[in-house]
Parts: structure tokens; sequence; C-alpha cells
């Protein structure tokens, strides 16, 4: 059947109501995907030009078929690159355009991930507000598109500098919007107990499928009978489009919308990184000659929506308080090595704001250039639209690097930053004869006990043969010591919040060495001939014929505080907490602590870059097939790393599919009920859709019952409790870490390098929304590491080596307010440098 065919039998609906249609135009804003990242930018600053043009020539009457035309900046990064390049007359022309109200600014700078932490989102979302006041036109309105959520504080962020309205177009490919119904306004309570205006949109370039856009007639989200091509003679898009727009209408009126009037979204051509297309207004003009009596078309903006909305009164709207998890977030984890640089320039960036709270050694323009590299990495778009079809493409790879680059950049300036303050604080620069004097700074605001690590040059251990003693200088204290490693000597040391001191390593005369070292054997260890360690020690000793405080063997381990034991088949099988004598790990759970698993799913013809593509873009919102295969990982080796007063290591190697190599360092503390978990492996190149998770089925050991809980930006929020209805279940990206607590017991997770954290089951099957799982469900744990399960824009292939930490700590119950900075300060090691004599 022909496309003429189609159209003339295509049923177009009667409709009830008398409606009014606001086109709010706008370029979506991908800093990348379609093309190059800097070629994207002039795209945009161009758009703002050819956008002034025409707002201009309709305000001047040189085309006054364009009257009405409005153009929404849907980012504010778009802005701030016009007004860099724009000449003087340009930036008066654009200010007057914003203040006649022909050119809008959204309250947003892009559209992010949630890997910015609260201050990063705070200083973005003030930039829109700063030149709008600039200017004498404050600003109340921001929207976003493609990203299907944000975190809770994402609310207060934009509540802070002005913005009361919030316009959300979620993009539902591998996502879904929230509320389980889209055009649909509520108001958004934040943490601050202020409350956001949000309308809950459909995808932002719906208008263009319902045949707004001249040469630009979409059909994605519509999948109807008709089969266009985008560009169709006039005559047959018009018909489309009025077949399109009667449907659709209907189909409101038939869900019971309770408005006479909608917004659409619409782009000036098919495409992301779209230009303003002043056909579009003839177009309406002509529409509403023909058909306005019973439905008008009107260019909007965001603002002139929202003031039309409370028209009709807003204070009986439903009212939602919670975090709002982003189906998006996971593309963080498809460049897993550059999200942990991330989230360390980051942190690294925040210590620099603490230690130089008056910008003397770093200067703001400093601060912002960390602040922007952060951004470019954070910002949604994370590759080329063929990335996994054709990764060898030189624009997959050129796009690649540059958007990674940026997280490289944003280290080495937070890392040039910190250095600076640190050297106005005398630190010691290389030199002969530098003295073995340290500053030490706890840059939280609790009281912390942490391992300090004093790291010394390779030639310096030669000069301390003997051994040191580490000793505070304001009080003489000598403090425990251990050394793993010739240049590095590691004191357990107890600081109050934002306190420092001075550690000096003092040289041991010979005299005062130790024999013990020459011991050959021992007498206490319970190690065959063999060399096979599958016994407990009746009597552990350390050097020095000390008893030692972790025993170690093929079966698990036991210090002060904790006795683990494992297995070949599930990896750490059971946690005790020796200081309630409960278990930690859940007693029905399938995977060990910390046992890694593996999941691919393979097509048909792996050789075959069309199947490769078409069995990721199944998935929906399962992140993996049907046929996903599932492996997990087998302990195969335990080797004693380490042991002293301090802490014992012990390495656990494991064996499973898609990963050369596995191991488990763990750190077990002696004087502290914590252990450091580290993440060693070479991931195995592939092609094919893959996630690694690490399992986390822990249980804080008390009595009552369990609330699990999650740092985001803004607070501590309980998955699948503090949440907005219809929101995402199975995953959420957190910024220091997890903690579970009962009435007794608290145990925290802190996840510097992996955000990623998977709430529901790994098993493929129905995606469940918040509200939709059972009363008394509780959400599982998995730190998610890597996937690359997206048929475009993720990196293709996650082979590589890899190391990633955990902190893991069990102690009393905790307020909330204790359990965030708790969490903080596990992510926040103490920040040591070498400095000068005084």
């Amino acid at each position: 059947m022909t496309l003429e065919q189609q159209i003339k039998q295509a049923a177009i609906p009667t409709l009830e109501r008398k409606w009014k249609i606001y086109v709010i135009h706008h370029s979506h804003t991908d800093i990348g995907y379609t093309d190059r990242q800097e070629k994207i930018e002039q795209y945009h600053i161009d758009f703002i030009r050819q956008a002034l043009r025409i707002v201009n020539d309709a305000h001047d009457g040189v085309n006054p078929e364009w009257k009405g035309f409005r153009w929404t900046c849907e980012t504010f990064w778009a802005v701030e690159q016009f007004l860099k390049q724009a000449r003087d007359e340009e930036k008066v022309a654009f200010a007057d355009a914003v203040r006649r109200g022909d050119i809008e600014l959204s309250g947003t700078y892009l559209n992010m991930t949630e890997l910015p932490d609260l201050q990063l989102l705070n200083k973005i979302h003030s930039k829109a507000q700063t030149y709008a006041e600039s200017i004498g036109h404050p600003i109340d309105s921001a929207m976003t598109a493609d990203i299907n959520g944000y975190s809770w504080g994402y609310a207060d962020s934009l509540l802070d500098n002005g913005i009361r309205h919030l316009f959300s177009c979620i993009h539902t490919h591998h996502g879904m919007y929230a509320l389980g119904r889209k055009q649909s306004p509520f108001w958004w309570e934040a943490p601050s107990g202020e409350r956001l205006l949000v309308w809950n949109g459909d995808h932002y370039m719906l208008g263009n499928e319902l045949g707004f856009c001249p040469g630009a007639l979409g059909k994605y989200m519509i999948r109807d009978e008709f089969g266009h091509r985008l560009v169709e003679p006039a005559n047959i898009h018009d018909q489309i489009a009025n077949i399109r727009i009667h449907r659709y209408l209907a189909q409101l009126e038939a869900e019971q919308y309770p408005y006479d009037f909608v917004p659409m979204m619409l782009s000036g051509l098919p495409t992301d990184n779209g230009s303003p297309n002043s056909a579009i207004m003839e177009w309406i003009d002509t529409w509403n000659r023909q058909n306005g009596e019973g439905i008008s078309v009107e260019m909007s903006t965001l603002s002139g929506f929202f003031a039309r909305l409370k028209e009709e009164g807003t204070d009986g709207l439903p009212v939602h308080k919670g975090d709002w998890p982003d189906w998006w977030s996971d593309g963080v984890s498809s460049t897993p090595m550059h999200t942990q640089i991330y989230r360390d320039a980051q942190r690294t960036l925040r210590k620099v704001e603490k230690l130089d709270p008056e910008q003397k050694s770093v200067s703001l323009q400093e601060i912002e250039a960390v602040e922007q590299a952060l951004t470019l990495y954070a910002e949604h778009t994370w590759g080329y639209h063929s990335s996994v079809y054709e990764p060898w493409h030189k624009n997959v790879q050129m796009l690649e690097v540059r958007k990674t680059a940026n997280a490289a950049e944003a280290s080495r300036l937070a890392y040039r930053a910190l250095d600076q303050v640190l050297l106005a604080d005398n630190a010691a620069t290389l030199y002969p004869g530098r003295p073995y004097r340290f500053k030490v700074t706890n840059l939280s605001e609790r009281e912390v006990t942490e391992l300090v690590e004093l790291k010394l040059e390779g030639w310096e251990p030669d000069e301390l043969l003997n051994g040191v003693e580490a000793i505070r200088e304001d009080t003489g204290q000598v403090l425990i010591q251990q050394s793993s490693h010739p240049q590095t000597i590691i004191a357990e040391l107890k600081l109050q919040g934002m306190e420092s001191c001075i550690l000096m390593l003092r040289p041991i005369l010979a005299a005062q060495k130790s024999l013990s070292s020459l011991t050959s054997t021992s007498n206490s260890k319970l190690i065959g001939a063999d060399q096979v360690y599958d016994m407990e020690d009746m009597y552990s000793l350390i050097t020095g014929g000390q008893q030692a405080q972790v025993s170690v063997c093929e079966t698990g381990l036991e210090s002060p505080f904790v006795r683990l034991t494992w297995s070949k088949e599930r990896g750490i099988v059971s946690w005790i907490d020796k200081e309630t004598g409960r278990e930690l790990l859940k007693a029905d759970d399938l995977y060990g602590a910390f046992t890694p698993i593996y999941e691919v799913t393979n097509p048909a013809n792996p050789a075959d870059a069309s199947q490769v593509w078409s069995v990721r873009s199944k998935m929906g919102r399962n992140r993996k097939g049907l046929n996903v295969e599932r492996s997990a990982g087998q302990l195969i080796s335990v080797r004693a790393v380490d042991n002293g007063p301090l802490y014992a290591t012990v390495e656990l190697g494991y064996q499973l599919k898609g990963i050369a190599y596995f191991s488990l360092h763990l750190r077990v503390y002696t004087r502290q009920n914590r252990m450091d978990i580290s993440a060693r492996f070479h991931k195995e190149s592939i092609w094919n859709p893959e996630n690694v998770y690490l399992a986390l089925p822990f249980t804080p050991g008390g009595t009552g019952p369990v609330t699990l809980f999650a740092d985001k930006p803004g607070g501590l929020v309980r998955p699948w409790k503090d949440q907005i209805p219809g929101t995402c279940l199975d995953y959420s990206a957190v910024q220091s870490g997890i903690a579970w607590q009962d009435n007794d017991r608290s145990l925290l997770l802190a996840v510097p390098d992996t955000p990623l954290v998977q709430w529901g089951t790994l098993d493929y099957g129905t995606r469940k929304v918040h509200t939709q799982q059972a009363p008394d469900a509780q959400p599982e744990a998995y730190a998610w590491l890597m996937t690359n399960y997206w048929e475009t824009n993720f990196k293709a292939t996650l082979g590589g080596f890899y190391e990633f930490q955990y902190h893991i700590s069990a102690g009393g119950s905790l307020s909330v307010e204790d359990m965030a900075a708790a969490l903080h300060a596990l992510n926040e090691p103490f920040v040591v440098t070498r400095v000068n004599e005084k």
C-alpha cells in the first residue's frame, strides 16, 4: 500500500474539547553523539545567532510572518559559549531578546548524570540565574531532556537558585517516566521542605512526530501505519500531521487528561543538536487559519507554559517527596576507570576548598576550571551514536577520548590546586636532606581514627635500615606502626574534626634493632613442608614473637572484631561480628560477600555487528537479554600477604568467565571493626553486552527491622521508600556509599570508586517501579562495577585492568546525620604531606 493510500484510509477521531497546544521550540543538547564535541559547541553558538536573527526580524517587521516565534535555550552551557564569542552588539541584542521574552533561558546548565555532588549542582545551576539577574530579567523555569531522573537534592539546587518550575522531557529508551503517567504536573517536595512545580513531560521531539516542523516528520515514539520519510512533500506532511494531532488529543481525552491545553517540545531539524527553524512559525500560522477554531497552536516558552498551568490552580496537585533515580545513570559505568578518576577529582576539589576556604592559594578561576571539566564529564552524553555498531569508526574514537579527557583534566587541575595549597602550607619539595616530617589533616567534621600512610622515596629506606619510630611531634607520642613495603610506613592516628598534627620519623639505632627478622622458619605456624596452609594456628605470632591479632588459614580468618569463613563455591559465606556474636551476611543469599558476578548476553552470531547491536536494542529496562548467561566467581586461592599489629592483608583469588584475573585484597583492622576491600581484576575485551557486579549481602547484625540508606546529593535516602512513585527500583548512583541499620547496629559501606548500586534482582524479567513492589519487599545490594549493554553511545568494550576500593565499618546505631558524616569520613582519608622544618 502506498503512503497516499495509507493516508486516505486513516481514521481521524472527533474531539470533544477545544484544544490549545503550546509548542516549545528548543535544540536538544548532546555534547557529542551526533558529531565531535567542539563542532557541537560551534553549532549551538550559531543556533543562538540564528534564533536572534529570526526574533529580531519578526520584532522589527522585516518578516512579519515570523511574529510569535520563541526560542528556548535548553541549556545555559550553550548561552555561555555564545557569550564568550559574541560581539558586543550581539550580547546587547541577545539580552534585549531575553527581556522581551522572545528568547528564554533554562535554569539548568546541561543534562546531567547523577555524578555531581550537591556543591557542583549548586554551582552550575547558579550560572543562568546570575546572568539573568545581570540583565535585569530573573528566570523561574528550567527544563531537562533525555535524562530520566535526578537526585533528590537536585530539587533544592534549583530552588536555591530561584527556579520554581521544572519541565522534564523523559526519553523512555531503556528508561521510563515517573508516576505511571506522562504529561502531568506535580509538586516535588525537596529535602528542605520547599516545593518545585514539575511538568512530567513527554519526549523532547514529540512535536516533530506530530508534524509541527516542516521537513522534519519524525517517527520514533509514534509507531503508526504511515511508512513516511523524514522529509515529505508539504501536502503529505500536512495530512499526516492533521491525523496524528487529532489522534494524540483524542488519546488524551480518552485517558481523562484534565486540561484543554498541552505542551509539546519541538526541534527545528529531525535530529538532536538541531537548529531553530522559522518555517515552524509559518506552519503554525497556516494551521491556525485552517484549524484554529478547534485546535489552536501557540509557540511558547517554559515560563509562558507554567504561567498558563498556574491559571488552572496548582494547590490541588499531588505532592511527592523523595529521590527520582535516573534510569540513565548507568552510563557512568560504561567508562568505569574514568568515572573512578572523576570521583577522586571531585573529592580532591572539596579538599582544596576546605584547606583554602578564602582562596588565598588557589584562585576562583582555577576552581572553576576544575568544576567545568567535572561538569563536562558528568554530562549525560557518553559517545558517538554508532559506538557499538562500529566501534572502530573515527568519530567513535575521537568522541570517546574527548569525553574521557574531561575526567583526566579535572583530576590534573584538582591535584595541581591541592599541590598549590599544600606548598603554601610548608609542603616540602624534593631536595637532599629533606626532613622526615609529615603534616596530617583530618578534613572530616568528626573525630576519626585512620591508618596514615607515610611514603618514602625509593632511596630513603637505605637511610633507615634499622627502622623508624613514628612520633607525634606535639605530644611526643610514639604511634603504633606497620610496614608492608619498604617505602610505606603505616601508623594509626586519631584526630578531631578538622584537626592537624605533625608526625616525624625517628630512626632506630642499630643496637635497638630486633633480631627476630633473622628467623628463617616458624615454630608455631601450622603450615606443612608442602607449603599448604590449611589449618588454624594454635599460637598466632607476628614478627618479634608477639601474638598476632589476626589469624588466617585456607578456610577463613579471625581478628579481634570479625570472624570470616569462605568456601570455594561462594567465597566469603560467613562474616561474624565478634562485638555482638551475630552474622552480618544474609542467610538466604545466593552469593558470598564481594563475590564477583559476570553476565553476558550473546547474539546468535557474535561476529555480526548488526546482531551485536540488535541484541542490545531489545533489552528494554532489563539491561540484559532473556538468554543472559550469569556466572559467579569461584574461590581458587588464599594467600596471607601481611600480618602486623595494625592490620592483616589477605588475598582471595577467584576464577570466573569474562575476567582473566580477579582477586580481592582484604585489609583487616586489628584495632577497629573495619575492613578495606580492594577488587583487582583484568577484564577481557568482549563486544557482546556485559555486566559485572560485586555481591553485597550484608545486614547490620542487631535486632529489629533493617533499613537500607544511600548517600545521594542532598542527604541520605532510603531506596524503595524515599522516592517518587513510578521511579526506578533497580539501581541508583550514590555518592559516599550505603548503610544498613537496625535497632542496635549499623554497617557502613563506602564506595569511593564505583557509584552504581543495584537494588533489584539480577534476574531477567518484568521490571517494577516504585509502589509496584510488595509492601514487605526489601532491596538487595550489588556494586554494579561496569556495563556496556546500551546499543548506542556506550563504550563497546570494557576490557582492561581495574582496581576498585571499598571500606566497611560496623558499630552502634547512628542518627541519620551522624551516619552521613561517617560515610563521608570513610571516603575522605587524612591529607598527608611531607613538610619542611618549622
